[in-house]
């Protein structure tokens, strides 16, 4: 076990992404597993999120927060993973794509998800515009290549790969073919299954013990 990267999260958390990221950079990691009522509101936490909220990543004491930015940060921190591309167009849409996923998609799920709605009047106050365009845009970025990047995964594909499966788990995300398509294409990765299995163990055992 290690102390040099530390990711504190839960398992019905964002964090399920982060652990996917870690999964696919193939450096050890330790976890620390915490409570929405008690641990994540500690003193203790608060001074490493003082949001609360997890997750949060932990690099040889430098702290990283926001799922997009523990992704992206974790790719540049071990680029032998190869999860960046190379300057170019392929980095010019693995920026594009992740922080598209980390605002416009976001806030489009969230807000229909709980049903506020975007009447074209509102619309011109909101990043981004409606959810109809927001699906058609990701559908798109997912459609011309294999992958968000081009024909190379990236850490662009962990972070949007989550949102959609994600949506398509829970509905708010609409069931297009090429959103079932690409997401398929990801769950297939051994670094998508080691953590979603380790993830999936931890909420078992909180089950077993009544939590």
């Amino acid at each position: 076990m290690t102390d040099d990267l530390v990711l504190y999260t839960n398992p019905m958390s964002r964090g399920r992404i982060a652990r996917w990221m870690l999964e696919e950079v193939g450096e050890p990691y330790r976890v620390e597993v915490l409570d929405y009522a008690t641990t994540m509101k500690a003193a203790e936490y608060l001074a490493v999120n003082p949001m609360g909220k997890v997750p949060a990543l932990s690099h040889r004491g430098a702290v990283v927060t926001e799922v997009a930015a523990i992704c992206a940060y974790l790719a540049d921190a071990f680029p032998e993973a190869g999860l960046v591309p190379e300057p170019g167009a392929a980095r010019a849409a693995y920026f594009r794509w992740m922080f598209f996923a980390a605002g416009p998609l976001e806030a489009a799920v969230t807000n229909r998800t709980l049903q506020v709605e975007m009447t074209p009047e509102r619309s011109v106050f909101v990043g981004y515009g409606s959810y109809e365009r927001v699906m058609d845009a990701l559908e798109a970025a997912v459609s011309r290549t294999e992958y968000v990047a081009g024909d190379r995964f990236s850490a662009a594909d962990v972070y949007i790969g989550s949102h959609i499966g994600y949506g398509l788990h829970f509905g708010g995300i609409e069931r297009r073919p090429a959103f079932e398509a690409y997401h398929a294409r990801l769950a297939g990765r051994p670094a998508f299954r080691r953590a979603s299995e380790a993830d999936d163990a931890l909420l078992a055992a909180a089950k077993g013990q009544g939590g």
